[in-house]
């Protein structure tokens, strides 16, 4: 799987439905650390302990990325970051001189997983969490490395850090995630990763019919739950990102194209042009990672010029359905080199 590193470098499985291994390192960052009654570790809340590792193709990881700079952790935190294009075994730090990460001295992330599990037997997968003294992977559960950002390390949260998880609206935000991560952010896949015709079309279908259910949620309002940017936001934006540079070709999710959807078009955009969303976006290397290397969808590894990104940056209109982006909170500031 794309971001899910296929060891046996295949994502396609003849006459199969795609279906996401979902088991991630279990382990959370979190204020109590007292390890939970199965065992499962639980890690201290401390600055400068923790490498984050991204790849800033993987929709993923880029929501670690997103969430880390709105909240402004971006001191208390470092980040990592790996090339566009992996091999069989590893994503690998190859955009650093030397091809060598400067904080964990590693050339691939396997090798931090591999330190604390020499014989770890799943994917290679971004975003992944390391203690930086030992250069052991800490946890690559992607979904609950942002919420732990979010309600965990509130006390370095910067000055006007947004609330992504507001109490009064969690429930509905769960119930809006859920959708949009079966349907949405991994219905793309199972799209694209569909191994017959019968497993597209439902794939196909499930994606639109919630694609369609976005598109009528989001005439009336601006945001996806309340009037405030929240994690759920976070989630939908990765996807709707790459959906015209990769999933609506090289997937087959071409019913429309984004800029075919008014509603989410103008959303998309809105997010976009909201600091720490659209800054974290580089789409050469999301067309490089996945029309390269998807093989067995994509044999040729030719990367599509196209699309046109400069619509990203039009005028939206959404300040017309009225909501805060950022609540009481303030926008992060401007990105700095390196």
């Amino acid at each position: 799987m794309s971001d899910e590193l296929s060891t046996k470098g295949s994502y396609v499985t003849a006459g199969q439905t795609f279906d996401r291994d979902m088991n991630y390192i279990p382990d959370r960052i979190v204020l109590d650390s007292t390890p939970l009654p199965d065992g499962t570790p639980r890690w201290p809340v401390e600055p400068g302990r923790y490498r984050l590792v991204v790849a800033r193709a993987c929709p993923w990881a880029n929501r670690a990325i997103i969430v880390r700079r709105l909240l402004g952790l971006e001191d208390v935190i470092s980040m990592g970051v790996c090339g566009p294009v992996h091999d069989k075994r590893s994503w690998t730090f190859d955009l650093d001189p030397g091809g060598v990460d400067p904080v964990l001295g590693y050339e691939r992330l396997q090798q931090a997983y591999l330190a604390r599990y020499p014989d770890y037997p799943r994917g290679i997968t971004v975003p992944a969490v390391v203690e930086v003294a030992t250069g052991q992977v800490v946890t690559n559960d992607f979904p609950w490395i942002t919420h732990d950002f979010a309600t965990e390390w509130t006390a370095f949260h910067r000055d006007g850090a947004p609330d992504l998880w507001p109490v009064e609206h969690r429930d509905e935000m769960e119930q809006v995630m859920k959708r949009v991560f079966t349907e949405i952010n991994n219905g793309v896949y199972r799209c694209g990763f569909a191994g017959s015709q019968q497993a597209y079309d439902d794939a196909y279908d499930r994606l639109w019919t919630t694609m369609d259910w976005l598109e009528d949620r989001l005439s009336s309002q601006r945001f996806l739950v309340g009037d405030t940017i929240t994690e759920a936001d976070v989630r939908l934006f990765t996807t709707l990102a790459r959906f015209d540079a990769v999933y609506h070709g090289h997937f087959k999710c071409n019913r429309q194209k984004l800029t075919e959807m008014p509603n989410l078009w103008a959303y998309a955009r809105d997010l976009y042009q909201t600091p720490g969303f659209g800054d974290t976006i580089h789409f050469d290397q999301i067309k490089r990672h996945y029309y390269v290397v998807h093989e067995d969808i994509n044999p040729t590894q030719i990367v599509p010029k196209g699309p046109d990104e400069s619509g990203w940056l039009a005028p939206h209109g959404r300040e017309a359905l009225g909501g805060r982006p950022f609540g009481d909170g303030t926008p992060p500031p401007p990105t700095t080199v390196g």
